[in-house]
């Protein structure tokens, strides 16, 4: 049986993971293209990332996704987050973003918990 103590230390964030949800763009073969060639490779240099993913195959269980793409980074923490974000590279990222993300962009982050036990 998990004690208290036990049971809050496997709640400690693990980490701290940044999403970027895309909806439609107007041409999502642009988009795709800009992606994969342009933007990912600035993705490459962000200082703190420790891992990051994307997708473009998103589906929703009932009808059709509300979004297109989605990114996932990882970071160490929140602090970690905000220097990568207020970095040159950071600044380059989030202003690259007009060049493809023609249907805008839902950005969130948070620190996730560890689920394993």
């Amino acid at each position: 049986m998990s004690t208290a103590r036990e049971y809050s230390a496997a709640r400690q964030a693990v980490l701290h993971k940044l999403v970027v949800l895309y909806p439609k763009p107007a041409d999502p073969d642009h988009f795709r293209d800009y992606y994969v060639n342009n933007h990912l490779p600035l993705v490459m240099d962000w200082p703190g990332l420790l891992a990051w993913r994307y997708s473009f195959d998103v589906a929703a269980t009932n009808g059709e996704a509300p979004y297109f793409a989605v990114f996932e980074a990882d970071f160490a923490d929140a602090a970690a987050l905000a220097a990568a974000r207020s970095s040159p590279q950071g600044r380059r990222l989030a202003a690259d973003v007009a060049n493809y993300a023609t249907g805008g962009v839902v950005v969130m982050d948070y620190p996730v918990q560890d689920g394993t036990g």
